[in-house]
């Protein structure tokens, strides 16, 4: 059995609603292992903790690795020559808006996906973000981008700009960008196309 190591979005989980419906889409050749981000809790959501799991997560030796959302930057932050990757409404090119769009206050209340709640989260996080700039460069593999036109969450337009400044410092062969007329952020009517762009990298 084939692995992809899967990166879940901000505010979300393992057992997001893209996940759970692509599982059996890939089953049983491909298993999706889908660590928990949120550490050391949602609250105190700590981006070099992330990155430390991810890295332990690293040691499964996944043949492609996906990432949705935020999870893209954690993606892109894990990358190796060796192994493709799969963005998924990828939260490239927006660093600069983890705190420019930021209401004042801290705890900040942002709605929770998996909890279906407004939480509170500690500002510290967003200014981590604000200075996380691994999506400048384009990744050292194979890389596909699956963006909705209609993302609500992660401007179609900074993702399309990111894109085309990695075209221009040089992505590898066969790296490609899949644009979504009707996708929205979550992309979970969707789960099929992603799957199967998932299933032509393994």
């Amino acid at each position: 059995m084939k692995r992809v190591l899967y990166f879940h979005g901000f505010a979300s989980s393992p057992a997001s609603s893209k996940i759970t419906s692509m599982r059996p889409l890939l089953a049983p050749e491909i298993e999706l292992v889908a660590p928990d981000l949120n550490v050391p809790s949602f609250e105190q959501l700590d981006w070099n903790a992330i990155l430390e799991l991810a890295r332990e997560r690293m040691s499964i030796g996944p043949d492609a690795i996906a990432g949705s959302s935020m999870g893209a930057l954690v993606a892109l932050s894990v990358a190796t020559p060796s192994t493709p990757l799969v963005l998924i409404a990828p939260a490239l090119g927006i660093a600069d808006r983890w705190l420019t769009k930021l209401p004042s206050g801290d705890p900040i209340s942002v709605f929770n996906h998996a909890r279906g709640t407004e939480v509170p989260i500690h500002r510290a996080f967003f200014e981590q973000m604000f200075r996380v700039r691994v999506d400048e460069n384009p990744p050292p593999s194979r890389v596909t981008v699956v963006m909705g036109r209609r993302d609500e969450s992660v401007p179609f337009d900074l993702v399309e700009s990111t894109w085309s400044r990695w075209e221009t410092s040089g992505l590898v062969e066969g790296s490609c960008f899949i644009e979504i007329p009707d996708g929205d952020h979550g992309l979970t009517q969707f789960a099929d196309l992603i799957a199967s762009e998932i299933r032509q990298v393994v």
